[in-house]
């Protein structure tokens, strides 16, 4: 069947057409064709500019999609044993299209859906009549490890125990769509569906336009509202709680922080004092009073639940107990999520509603009854057999849930052995058999199975459900692969209106009040790696800056045993750095750790920043092995010289003047300042060999500056006079000095009732010491001691702010 004549309006391109050769796998419904084999009337359009664009533009517009995902560091973390490693977003290019009318019926559903999990969860931990009037078997309650004892009787302080919760649908054979799974926990991925979109957007912009789509900024806006309200009652901050950035799902978190303007906060963050969680901030202990919770329930509080957690807060259950602190979803919520309880949701919701869930559940078997259990070993082939709780199958490589016929035979019996014994532990399931979607693979399309996982929120209104979210990608025809930890890909969700949308954004609305927030809002933890960020980083361009100019001279000299060189890799290796290496190892780590600093503060962190940061990794990463010590590496520190230079650039132009920047300047001039001194005692002593002057206004990038500055040669008096006393030169120590003063002033605390914080105190000595110093002062001893000095300021700026 030739598919082009189902385009909607327009000329038929001369252009073979892209779905000429789609071909349905049999007996299984897709997205883009309807039963009757036509092409729906969204996705025809689609088509129909894909088109017009033709192979070579639509793979290019695909390939910008990706670079995007690439530029912007979007990744989620695959576990290889117990080994982390990013993996870049795997994004499907085409977009999964349904109509707005279809979109009314799954939210409607999904709506439903939430109230019903609310009302059984506040049973749970509440009246518990669930279980008394036996619609519940109490087992599945208190054997679930995702039962949180501590919390029974404990109410939320918003009243509400789920907030925001996601979704995993699947289309069944009969056109209906399925739940396959509620994610109630710590639901993940609502970033990565606005990663989807902004990329999806940018290669496909003409096409978006042209099409009357949702947009999504609504829901984050309406959910982000809803938060700060509750804040407002509770007289307290908002924060997004992370297990930190080993988590695979980190990267969402640190961007949905930078995008709805919230605080990401880590455990160690946070103290509870007299019942209240408060976050430690640079102005000391603030108030937090709702927590979006990203990490599992039972880590969160090493007293009352897990010990041996060490990403929790001692105290948070009784913070919840008072009723000081309203955690997003509740702890405990995550029992939901047993899969055992989709046996019993249809008569639930007979129970709770008084109604049939509008969308139907997937059918289960829970073998902890007897006739269901005989059901499940009776059709074992035939279903899909996994764990009750939340807990993996005792079975090789099945990720939690198999189809028996697939099992093993040498398992499979051993497994009917366990759950003739150990019954509660399973269920049955009946096999899903998803409907699939078209993705481009090599030019072409081809069909893939696809799940959808859809988000709810709660808000000052009540549910409201995301216009989109994300569809799972197989990368097989395998129903049961889909998934991000095994090769599956992400596709944007397009719902399609037959009329003009609302275009929203997450800016105020006109007529609302401005509210600023307080200065002091920033995390001792981010505080502490901004400085960290910044030191790294001065301390990458002066070794940089030292490298440059010893290969430069090994190029030109061919000795690398002339006194001044051996001069120099004496210097480099009291800091750990063996300039016999065209690119040395201990340049990389500096390199290494300048990363890390900022990867621990991404939503803090500009986009353009981070991928200057990367760009340095990446190319110091690239000359590897490959560049030779002389020419070869003098070319390569001007290359790494020049994007160190971009990123501060970047840094200093674009990053708004508040605590964080303080902190990173900060960090900046303190690294310089002992850089200088350094490296200026030592070029300065007397054992200095000939050419260490010159060498040194080379590093402290002052030729110029002295030429114009002085009317004889370099001499040590007037170098030092330059590169430590000026308060003209920016690379000077007494500049570096001058604009901590400044900095350490204004940070809060900085001075109190007139009086000078201790950090703040000892900078204005140590600037005011070399005001009034002249260059004969400054023997290579009162630079060491000057150093050292700037290093007792650091440790005051770390005691006053990070402890």
């Amino acid at each position: 069947m030739d598919m082009r004549n189902q385009r909607t309006g327009g000329e038929i391109p001369r252009r073979p057409s892209l779905i000429k050769d789609y071909a349905q796998l049999p007996g299984v419904p897709d997205e883009m064709i309807d039963p009757d084999g036509n092409v729906r009337a969204g996705w025809a359009a689609l088509m129909s500019a894909f088109d017009a664009l033709g192979h070579d533009e639509l793979a290019a517009r695909f390939e910008r999609a990706d670079q995007y995902l690439r530029d912007a560091g979007v990744f989620y973390r695959k576990y290889d044993g117990a080994e982390g490693k990013e993996r870049a977003w795997p994004l499907a290019h085409i977009p999964l299209l349904i109509d707005e009318s279809e979109w009314a019926t799954i939210t409607q559903g999904l709506t439903q859906r939430a109230e019903l999990l609310e009302r059984v969860v506040a049973d749970i931990y509440g009246a518990n009549e669930l279980v008394a009037r036996g619609l519940l078997p109490p087992e599945l309650i208190a054997r679930n490890p995702e039962f949180m004892r501590p919390l029974v009787g404990i109410k939320p302080a918003s009243g509400h125990y789920l907030h925001f919760c996601a979704f995993e649908l699947g289309r069944g054979p009969d056109g209906t769509w399925w739940v396959l799974g509620d994610r109630t926990q710590a639901p993940s991925g609502a970033g990565f569906a606005l990663e989807n979109r902004v990329a999806t957007t940018r290669a496909l912009s003409d096409i978006y336009a042209g099409m009357n789509i949702h947009r999504l900024a609504g829901f984050f806006r309406d959910f982000r509202d809803a938060l700060e309200a509750q804040g407002k009652r509770l007289d307290g901050r908002v924060g997004i709680l992370t297990p930190g950035q080993h988590n695979e799902t980190y990267f969402e978190h640190a961007y949905i922080a930078r995008y709805l303007g919230i605080m990401l906060l880590e455990g160690e963050d946070l103290v509870v004092v007299d019942g209240q969680v408060m976050v430690r901030t640079v102005a000391g202990l603030q108030p937090v009073s709702v927590l979006w919770r990203r990490m599992d329930a039972s880590f969160i509080d090493p007293l009352e639940l897990r010990y041996d957690s060490r990403i929790g807060t001692p105290g948070m259950v009784e913070a919840l107990r008072n009723g000081t602190v309203s955690m997003i979803n509740a702890v405990g919520s995550g029992i939901l999520e047993t899969r055992a309880l989709a046996a019993f949701m249809p008569r639930l919701a007979n129970a709770v509603l008084g109604t049939d869930l509008l969308l139907p559940e997937i059918a289960t078997w829970w073998c902890g009854q007897d006739a269901e259990r005989q059901h499940v070993l009776d059709s074992f082939d035939a279903m899909m057999i996994g764990p009750a709780f939340s807990m993996s199958l005792p079975f090789d490589d099945t990720r939690g849930t198999a189809l028996g016929s697939a099992i093993p035979e040498h398992q499979k019996e051993a497994l009917k052995d366990r759950i003739a014994a150990h019954g509660a532990d399973y269920v049955g399931q009946e096999p899903v058999r998803l409907s699939t979607a078209p993705v481009y693979v090599e030019g072409k399309l081809e069909p893939r199975p696809i799940t959808l996982r859809v988000y709810a929120a709660r808000t000052e209104r009540g549910w409201t459900i995301m216009p989109g979210g994300f569809a799972r990608v197989g990368s097989s025809h395998d129903t049961s692969a889909i998934a991000m930890q095994r090769g599956g890909q992400a596709a944007d969700v397009w719902v399609v209106s037959s009329t003009p949308v609302e275009r929203v954004s997450l800016l105020p609305r006109e007529g609302e009040k401005l509210v600023r927030n307080p200065a002091g809002n920033l995390p001792s933890r981010a505080a502490d790696n901004l400085i960290w960020l910044g030191r790294y980083a001065e301390r990458c361009e002066a070794t940089v800056r030292i490298l440059r100019a010893y290969n430069a001279r090994v190029a030109e000299l061919s000795n690398p045993d002339i006194p001044l060189l051996k001069h120099t890799r004496d210097y480099l290796e009291a800091v750990d750095v063996d300039a016999t290496e065209a690119l040395p190892l201990g340049l990389l780590q500096a390199i290494d750790s300048a990363v890390l600093s900022a990867s621990q503060i991404r939503d803090r962190f500009s986009p353009d920043g981070w991928l200057a940061l990367n760009d340095l990794q990446k190319t110091a990463q690239r000359f590897g092995t490959r560049i030779h010590s002389g020419d070869d590496a003098t070319r390569a520190m001007t290359v790494l010289l020049r994007k160190l230079a971009g990123f501060s650039g970047l840094v200093h132009e674009n990053m708004y003047r508040f605590a964080g920047w303080r902190f990173l300047e900060i960090g900046r001039r303190l690294e310089r300042s002992i850089q200088i001194a350094r490296v200026t005692g030592w070029f300065t002593g007397k054992d200095a060999p000939d050419g260490a002057l010159e060498m040194l206004l080379e590093i402290g990038d002052s030729v110029m500056s002295h030429r114009r500055r002085y009317s004889v040669s370099a001499g040590t008096q007037s170098a030092i006079d330059l590169l430590v006393l000026d308060p003209l030169n920016p690379r000077s120590a007494i500049f570096q000095l001058a604009e901590l003063r400044v900095q350490l002033e204004t940070l809060p605390g900085g001075i109190e009732d007139g009086q000078l914080s201790p950090a703040a105190k000892l900078a204005l000595e140590l600037h005011t010491d070399l005001v009034i110093a002249e260059p004969g002062d400054m023997t290579p001893a009162a630079l060491d001691k000057l150093a050292s000095d700037i290093g007792m300021l650091a440790s005051l700026v770390a005691s006053a702010y990070f402890t």
